[in-house]
């Protein structure tokens, strides 16, 4: 690959693209004082990381004892677990448009505002509430995983390595917190509401730390720059976003399923929600590791290839696998997930020749990407229902992750996304 289409020094491969690319003139860095600092912001955006995707891991969770305290059906459930992924494919358009209009720094005070709303409507009970609060959570957490990767790019930029590395860790953490402390809560309190609604309380905080920053920011509505060649007149692009969507469809049924998966095959709550915690905080090395070796190669498919086979692998081992190697089943599974979600996004950087086209790029993978792959969540909820049990969900991640090889093999060959607009 040619030296300029690969990251800059202490830059990590892949992670940030810039939303506000398209703006003229260009948005002002987020404005600082003395008594809130480059470090603060820094702080504010972690803690709003460690938002995102407790939506997701706490209601696995603690599936069992909805479903026998409230008789929830099944259909209910599929809602539940489906719809706050949905979201992130559905919303995310809106994100640049909204803080084109608003500015950055106001929209992502609003969107963490509904997310808490969200976060604790779900503890109220009763269907309705739940859904909604499941709705806006997911309506909010897709503005978010827009606008926070361009705030850190734009604020960030002389330590962009740091940063992102240390953004991508709070998701993660988010997703083991939730996984691994929602159904102990419940065990302590005996509440499920209390176990679900308490999510709502880091939400709080992050939320009342990023206000001052967010609410001191005067913003004028930019005009739009003209955009260049459409991405999805391209066969790359179209490749790297498949590649996406199969990576998605295991990832959210990790936080969706995973638990209630390893419950039904004898394991204990608490223990089912630790096994989900330490698979997702194996993520983080899978995550690390993965762009590392990824900005080193010319071409990446093989490495695209094993972290998608090794996912889809560890997934059906942890449905029908031996049990006595349940941990390592679900370790593997971590550490594939990891990097293979990584490499997805890594893709966006290593495919493309500028900003420009990043970052639409990211938005053509973020919208078809998470809409899609929303369904990985619904088919397993399906095939569990029509045959009592998971075996044949094994047998469809086994399938999701070939798929995940073969376009994974096709978007790490050494091409880029303008060049199909140059061949064409």
């Amino acid at each position: 690959m040619p030296e300029s289409s690969r990251p800059g020094p202490g830059e990590r491969a892949g992670s940030l693209v810039d939303v506000e690319v398209d703006e003229v003139p260009a948005p002002a860095p987020t404005s600082i004082s003395p008594g809130l600092g480059l470090s603060y912001i820094a702080i504010a955006l972690i803690l709003c990381g460690l938002n995102l995707r407790t939506v997701y891991s706490s209601f696995s969770a603690v599936l069992t004892e909805v479903t026998a305290a409230t008789g929830m059906s099944q259909l209910a459930v599929l809602l539940m677990t489906t719809v706050p992924v949905t979201c992130l494919g559905i919303f995310a358009p809106f994100a640049p448009r909204l803080a084109r209009r608003y500015g950055a720094e106001r929209t992502l005070l609003g969107a963490m505002v509904i997310l808490t709303l969200g976060l604790a409507a779900r503890g109220l009970g009763g269907l309705p509430a739940m859904f909604a609060g499941a709705l806006a959570a997911g309506a909010a957490i897709a503005v978010v995983n827009v606008l926070l990767p361009s705030l850190v790019k734009r604020d960030f930029a002389h330590r962009l390595g740091l940063m992102s590395g240390l953004y991508t860790m709070s998701i993660c953490a988010a997703a083991a917190l939730g996984a691994g402390f929602t159904h102990p809560l419940f065990a302590v309190t005996g509440s499920w509401q209390f176990a679900l609604g308490f999510w709502a309380i880091p939400a709080v905080i992050a939320t009342i730390v990023w206000a001052p920053v967010a609410l001191r920011q005067r913003h004028v509505p930019p005009a739009t720059a003209a955009a260049g060649p459409s991405v999805w007149r391209s066969v790359t692009a179209w490749q790297i976003t498949i590649f996406m969507v199969l990576q998605a469809m295991m990832s959210f049924s990790v936080f969706a399923w995973l638990a209630p998966i390893l419950r039904s095959r004898g394991t204990d709550g608490g223990t089912a929600g630790l096994m989900v915690a330490v698979s997702i905080v194996l993520q983080m090395g899978g995550s690390l590791l993965g762009p590392a070796l990824a900005v080193k190669l010319r071409r990446q498919s093989t490495l695209n290839a094993a972290a998608a086979l090794m996912t889809g692998l560890g997934f059906a081992l942890s449905i029908f696998g031996p049990l006595q190697g349940i941990w390592l089943w679900t370790c593997l599974l971590g550490l594939g997930q990891g990097a293979l979600t990584a490499l997805a996004l890594t893709s966006i950087i290593l495919r493309t020749r500028d900003s420009h086209t990043a970052a639409h790029l990211s938005g053509m993978m973020q919208c078809v990407g998470y809409g899609v792959g929303s369904v990985g969540t619904l088919m397993v909820g399906q095939l569990h229902e029509a045959t009592g049990g998971f075996v044949a969900a094994g047998v469809m991640f086994l399938l999701i992750g070939s798929g995940a090889a073969v376009f994974g093999w096709l978007s790490g060959r050494p091409r880029f996304v303008e060049d199909d607009h140059l061949a064409a």
